[in-house]
């Protein structure tokens, strides 16, 4: 039997699996169930896709994404793969041939929508075929305390239960709290399950934030935005099916490529907007945010906020929908403070939910409106976004990306050494007490709040009580977070973290090595006097871009981007399928002669070899 990286490399085209696919693909071979929550773009898909091949049964993936269904297994026919897909879309007819190349064998991978599990002639096919793995994707839709929740989730372990031999299960999702991991996990019945956070870190985006006054600046910042970006994919998010109307009204005045999609539209125009879209015959998709689960669009350089989100979980959801493919990709908020009102008004419409009890309804509620209060401290902070994002998600940081709109403002290095010592000093006074303190208390402490918790708590009677009064609290917050990050304190986990020594804390207090040099901070002079962030210093970057090329090489990519939209039209898929922006960078980079060499280029698999090897080949020689 083949080894998964040869299927890897053999029919996906990829030399190496990213962070944590080898973990979970060998604990899917192994029969061993996985929970595993990674951002956009980590390649959950690749975690099931691999084992499917090397299975012997049918690999069945839960998805309520109907679009996304499409999507993999197009791109799954491109690479010559047996899948298929069973939803809402398919005539009873399609849906009934579906079943019978199940049971026949013909099928190795199957997307089906929960609602489909509930199917006798379903049941029957897929107990006749044998299944080997059951992926289900979005799997924070199973909890009621998700953003996403769908009751149809929770019949999954129904059908599980109806299997004669249950097979291991996968859970994957981009977002998940403790809480809804939780009730993942028991919802599912996972069984000693392999569990996976990865990083949420996304080094291809760039994030800024730009903070127009009033709506005519708003427009001129967003037009001039796209049109320097004229020629590549771009996402613009509205809060209200309005406000789509009229900025994409706005662009297509401007002469800029723009396409709508809300739910106000009919089912039919919708699809012609996403098509357009994903056809690349429009450049701009304006949006509510009723646009984009599930669409794969590898080639999307940008994705811009018009209006404030109602989180921090959608805004990133939602900005990773650019730069799938790992190539440099910018995510650009506009903020607006009027944008608070119309979020606040946005949450005080959502419609109840009546499977919740009045104090549950009332705890969302609270969770909600706590949400929204961190998107604005994100919008409005003038520390690096990146971290900003991170640590929300419970990860450590360094205070200095390099990589965002802030980061790239001007900025100065300071010693914010005697700041870091009192820091410090603070946590071991309270630790002598035999107590502990978050990083809000610890903050209010050092600058001597007179606020009742800390009186009551006797922190106002510390010595290190108002040492650092003068000082600002975000500053005194940067600077906690950044003692954390490089491991002088500690950050517990939980639902109240609390902030604790370390190992390393007496060292850093008694200046012993390797804390003897200066700690120092970046920070910023002033804001970002830009639309969007310059391009970072190739060292700070992880993807390539097209404008990194030699002039040879971006003539290449534009010769090649033809051809790659011709052999598309041909076949009336969408450009990405055939290759993606990134494989056709590293075609420009590394230049094939010959079949082996193109075999070399990233996403290049055998069956793409084969389909597109002769035209790509004949193309780059000449």
């Amino acid at each position: 039997m083949p080894a998964p990286l040869d299927i890897l490399h053999d029919v996906f085209g990829y030399e190496s699996f990213r962070p944590h696919q080898a973990e979970i693909v060998d604990a899917a071979l192994s029969g061993r169930d996985v929970l595993a929550v990674m951002p956009t773009s980590a390649g959950k898909s690749i975690c099931y896709q691999v084992p499917a091949l090397l299975l012997d049964g049918l690999t069945i993936v839960v998805s309520p994404l109907i679009s996304l269904m499409a999507d993999q297994v197009g791109a799954l026919h491109q690479m010559g793969v047996a899948a298929a897909c069973l939803n809402s879309t398919l005539t009873s007819s399609e849906r009934l041939e579906v079943l019978r190349a199940v049971a026949a064998g013909a099928v190795r991978l199957l997307y089906v929508a929960p609602e489909r599990l509930d199917d006798p002639a379903f049941v029957d096919a897929t107990t006749a075929r044998g299944v080997s793995l059951l992926a289900v994707d979005e799997a924070h839709c199973i909890s009621q305390w998700g953003n996403d929740f769908r009751p149809s989730y929770q019949r999954i372990i129904e059908f599980l239960n109806a299997l004669p031999a249950r097979p291991p299960v996968l859970a994957l999702t981009a977002t998940a709290t403790r809480a809804v991991r939780e009730d993942i996990r028991r919802a599912l019945d996972l069984h000693n399950p392999l569990v996976i956070l990865a990083s949420f870190d996304r080094p291809n985006l760039l994030f800024s934030v730009e903070r127009p006054r009033g709506r005519t600046e708003k427009d001129r910042t967003l037009v001039a935005f796209c049109r320097e970006r004229a020629e590549r994919s771009g996402i613009i998010y509205c809060s209200s099916r309005r406000a789509v109307e009229e900025v994409c009204e706005m662009l297509r005045d401007e002469g800029l490529a723009a396409t709508r999609y809300h739910a106000g539209l009919s089912a039919g125009e919708r699809e012609r907007t996403q098509d357009d879209f994903l056809y690349d015959r429009e450049r701009v998709m304006v949006a509510t945010n009723a646009f984009g689960m599930g669409i794969d669009k590898s080639n999307v350089s940008y994705v811009v906020h018009y209006n404030l989100p109602l989180s921090l979980e959608n805004y990133y959801q939602e900005a990773g929908r650019a730069g799938r493919d790992g190539t440099r990709a910018e995510c650009l908020l506009l903020y607006s403070p009027g944008d608070v009102h119309t979020a606040e008004f946005l949450l005080s419409r959502s419609e109840p939910r009546e499977d919740l009890t009045i104090e549950q309804r009332t705890l969302l509620s609270e969770r909600d409106a706590e949400r929204l209060r961190q998107m604005v401290f994100y919008a409005t902070t003038t520390d690096c976004l990146r971290a900003h994002i991170l640590r929300y998600f419970g990860e450590e940081a360094p205070s200095y990306c390099g990589a965002c709109g802030n980061c790239l403002a001007d900025f100065e290095e300071v010693d914010a050494t005697t700041e870091a010592l009192k820091v410090v000093s603070c946590v071991a006074r309270i630790a002598q007490r035999g107590r502990s303190a978050g990083a809000a208390m610890i903050v209010d402490v050092l600058r001597g709040s007179r606020g009742e918790r800390v009186r009551q708590r006797g922190f106002d009677t510390l010595s290190t009580y108002g040492i650092m009064a003068d000082v600002p609290a975000a500053r005194v917050r940067a600077i906690l977070d950044e003692l954390v990050f490089r491991g002088v304190l500690e950050r517990t986990g939980g639902d109240y973290p609390t902030i604790g020594l370390t190992g390393a804390s007496g060292a850093f207090l008694r200046r012993e090595a390797p804390w003897g040099q200066a700690f120092t901070l970046k920070v910023a002079r002033e804001k970002p006097r830009v639309a969007h962030p310059p391009v970072a210093p190739a060292k700070t970057r992880a993807a390539t871009d097209v404008s990194e090329l030699d002039d040879a090489g971006q003539e290449l990519y534009g010769r090649l981007a033809a051809l790659r939209a011709s052999l598309a039209h041909e076949q009336n898929v969408p450009a990405y399928i055939v290759f993606s922006n990134a494989s056709l960078i590293d075609m420009c980079a590394k230049r094939p002669r010959t079949r082996e060499e193109f075999l070399d280029v990233s996403g290049v698999g055998s069956k793409k070899a084969e389909l597109y090897g002769a035209a790509f080949l004949t193309e780059i020689n000449a």
